[in-house]
C-alpha cells in the first residue's frame, strides 16, 4: 500500500517537473499551454443515511431539529426539503453522485411502515439516488425480499393488500431504480456475497474522458444477529479485511479514486461539522483501512460529524456521517487528476448541510409524501376485528395481563403456521427491567379518538400501535432448564419483570423463596405435562428478547434458530384477520 502511495506522489512530481524545467530555461517566457498541467476534474459526492422513511417533516428534537455549536436549534427535515436542497447543491455540478449509506428502510412512521417501505422507495427514486449500501434494516425481512421485492418489484401475497401497493402515480410498485450493494454480508453456507460488493461510477473530464470512481459498500457486522435483522442464513465478514481486499481489486482494475460507503458509524463532539474526540467502529476502521481509500462515508449511529483523519500512510481523508431521518445532507468534493484518476487529497473538502425549511419544498416530492400520509390514514382506520373485553397492560398481582397473554398467543399461533417452525410455547417480556416491551398501547373496548374506531372495534392503526416494534418472531431451541432459569430471571434489579406465556402453559412461583429457587420445574406445565429440564423445547419469542436485550440472559443460550414468521406488527394483523372476534382470556396462566 505504501508503494502505491509513493508511486502516486512520484507521478504527480513528474507531471509538475516539465513546466518547471521549461520556465527555468527560458526565464520569464511562459511555458507553452500544451505543457501546463490540466485542470482537475471536480466530483461532488452527496449522501444521506438512516433515512428510515421519514417522508414528512417533524418538529421534535430527535427527528426534526439539529443543534448548532452555539446551542441554537434549527428546524430541519422532510423529504420535500431534502429534494429542494439537493437541487441547490447539484446546481452547476457536472459530476454529482447522490447515494445512501444505508438504513433507508424500517420506516417507523406508520404511513411508511404499514406499506412495507414501498413509499420510501418511491421518494428515493424521485430524489435520484444512484445506489445504496445495505444497512442492517435493509435486511429486516430477508435478503430475498430486498433483492426480489424492493429491488426488482416482484409482488407477494395479494397486490395492494400485502405488497405492490398503488403508488402516487396510480401504478403498482415496481422496485428501486437504483441498486443496493454489500461486500461483507454473505450467504452462511456458500460464503458468497448476497449482492455485488462494490460499484464503479463514471465521471467526465473537460475533454470528455471518462474516469472511474469506485465505491466499496459495507454493512454493520452484527446484522445477521441483530434484533430486527436477525437472519440465520447470513453471516458477515470483517469490515477492514473486506475493504482492503476490494480496494486492492479496484486498483487492479484501474480505479484510482475509491470511497468506502460504510453502514457502521461513530461519534464526535463539537457539532455536525466538527470532530472533537472521535470514537466508534468507523473511526477505528478509518485509522486502519487501506490508504488507497480516499474518503469514508458512514451511518448507523444516527450521529453527525465531519472528520479528517490520517490513513495508515499519514495522509488525511474525510470521514463523515450525516445524522438520520433526513436532517442532514453530507457532501464530499473531490478533485481528480484527469490523466491518472488519482484524488488530490489536499484539495478534498467535506461538509454536512442542514436540511432547513427556509426554502420552498419540492412540490412533486411533497405530493408523494402527502399521498402516502393520506393512504396511511385510511389504512389506519380499516377495521380488523371486534373485541368483547379490554386488552390492557395492567397486571394482576402475579404479573399477568390480558394484553400480555394475547401477545404470547399471537407469537405461538404465528410460529405454528409455518412449514417448519413449530413451537411448543411462546414467551413475551411485558415489563422488563431493561430494554423495552413490545406491548406499546392498550386495546380498550370503548371507542377511542382514532378515525374509524367504534365500541368493540379494533382498527388496523390500533393494532399496529398496541403490539410490536418491527421485531421478527423467531422459533428457537431452549432446554427446559433454560426456560426455568428465564422464569427465575423475572426478578431483576430489585423489581419483578414478568414474562407472559402462551395459553398452553401454566406455572407457579413462590416469590418468598431465595433468588434462583422461586420456580420449580415440576410446577411449570406445558400442554399439561411438567417441564423436563433435559428436553429441548421450541420457543417462539421476539429476537430482541432472545439476544438478551430485555435482561433474561438464560434465553441467549438458544440453539437452532428458525425464522419463518413475519415481524410482530404483521403477525398481529394476520392473527386478527384470522380471529375476527377476540375475548380476553382469564388470567389463570400464572399462580404466584
Amino acid at each position: 500500500m505504501r508503494t502505491a502511495r509513493l508511486g502516486r506522489a512520484r507521478r504527480a512530481a513528474a507531471a509538475l517537473a516539465v513546466p518547471l524545467a521549461v520556465a527555468t530555461a527560458i526565464g520569464t517566457v511562459q511555458a507553452p499551454a500544451a505543457l501546463a498541467a490540466p485542470a482537475p476534474v471536480d466530483v461532488q459526492l452527496l449522501s444521506i443515511t438512516d433515512f428510515h422513511g421519514y417522508l414528512q417533516p417533524y418538529n421534535d428534537a430527535a427527528n426534526g431539529q439539529v443543534q448548532l455549536p452555539d446551542g441554537t436549534r434549527l428546524t430541519v427535515g422532510g423529504a420535500a426539503y431534502n429534494a429542494a436542497h439537493l437541487q441547490r447543491l447539484r446546481a452547476g455540478q457536472r459530476n454529482s453522485i447522490l447515494f445512501s449509506a444505508g438504513d433507508n428502510f424500517s420506516g417507523w412512521p406508520f404511513e411508511v411502515d404499514a406499506f412495507g417501505d414501498e413509499p420510501t422507495i418511491e421518494v428515493l427514486n424521485k430524489l435520484g439516488v444512484r445506489f445504496s449500501t445495505v444497512g442492517n434494516h435493509e435486511l429486516d425481512v430477508s435478503a430475498s425480499n430486498l433483492k426480489d421485492h424492493m429491488m426488482k418489484g416482484r409482488c407477494f401475497g395479494v397486490r395492494d393488500v400485502d405488497s405492490c401497493f398503488t403508488d402516487s402515480t396510480g401504478h403498482r410498485f415496481r422496485g428501486a431504480k437504483f441498486p443496493f450493494y454489500t461486500g461483507n454480508i454473505v450467504d452462511a453456507r456458500s460464503g458468497k456475497p448476497i449482492l455485488k460488493p462494490y460499484n464503479i461510477e463514471w465521471v467526465r473530464g473537460a475533454n470528455g474522458r471518462r474516469i472511474p470512481v469506485g465505491f466499496i459498500d459495507l454493512t454493520v457486522p452484527d446484522t445477521p444477529v441483530g434484533s430486527t435483522s436477525y437472519q440465520p442464513g447470513l453471516r458477515s465478514l470483517p469490515l477492514l479485511e473486506t475493504a482492503d481486499r476490494y480496494a486492492a481489486e479496484l486498483r487492479r482494475r484501474g480505479v484510482r479514486a475509491i470511497v468506502a460507503n460504510v453502514h457502521d458509524g461513530g461519534t464526535a463532539g463539537g457539532g455536525f461539522n466538527a470532530c472533537a474526540n472521535p470514537s466508534g467502529p468507523v473511526i477505528d476502521f478509518a485509522r486502519k483501512a487501506s490508504p488507497d481509500i480516499d474518503a469514508i462515508v458512514t451511518g448507523h449511529w444516527h450521529a453527525g460529524f465531519n472528520c479528517s483523519l490520517p490513513d495508515p500512510a499519514g495522509d488525511p481523508r474525510p470521514v463523515i456521517e450525516g445524522l438520520n431521518h433526513g436532517r442532514l445532507i453530507s457532501e464530499i468534493d473531490l478533485k481528480l487528476d484527469p490523466r491518472t484518476g488519482e484524488v488530490d487529497r489536499s484539495a478534498t473538502r467535506s461538509a454536512n448541510h442542514p436540511v432547513t425549511r427556509d426554502i420552498a419544498p419540492d412540490r412533486e416530492v411533497q405530493r408523494i409524501a402527502d399521498y402516502w400520509t393520506g393512504r396511511g390514514n385510511r389504512r389506519a382506520a380499516e377495521p380488523l376485528a371486534t373485541q368483547t373485553g379490554d386488552f390492557t397492560r395492567a397486571a394482576n398481582p402475579q404479573g399477568e395481563s390480558t394484553l400480555g397473554d394475547l401477545a404470547a398467543d399471537v407469537q405461538y399461533w404465528t410460529a405454528n403456521r409455518g412449514p417448519a417452525g413449530r413451537a411448543d410455547l411462546a414467551l413475551v417480556a411485558t415489563k422488563p427491567a431493561q430494554g423495552s416491551t413490545a406491548l406499546a398501547a392498550d386495546l380498550p373496548v370503548a371507542k377511542g379518538t382514532s378515525a374509524g374506531d367504534a365500541d368493540g372495534r379494533i382498527t388496523f392503526g390500533e393494532a399496529w400501535r398496541a403490539y410490536g416494534y418491527g421485531n421478527p418472531i423467531l422459533t428457537v431451541g431452549l432446554t427446559g432448564e433454560k426456560i426455568r432459569q428465564a422464569l427465575e430471571q423475572q426478578w431483576q434489579k430489585g423489581r419483578f419483570a414478568p414474562l407472559a406465556v402462551s395459553a398452553n402453559v401454566r406455572y407457579r412461583y413462590d416469590a418468598s423463596r431465595p433468588d434462583g429457587q422461586r420456580v420449580d420445574a415440576k410446577d411449570v406445565l406445558i400442554d399439561g405435562k411438567p417441564l423436563d429440564p433435559a428436553r429441548t423445547y421450541r420457543v417462539a419469542a421476539l429476537a430482541y428478547m432472545l439476544i438478551g436485550a430485555d435482561g433474561y440472559p438464560a434465553l441467549t443460550g438458544f440453539t437452532d434458530p428458525y425464522r419463518n414468521a413475519p415481524a410482530d406488527h404483521e403477525a398481529f394483523v394476520a392473527y386478527l384477520r384470522a380471529h375476527p372476534t377476540l375475548t380476553p382470556a382469564p388470567l389463570d396462566r400464572v399462580n404466584g
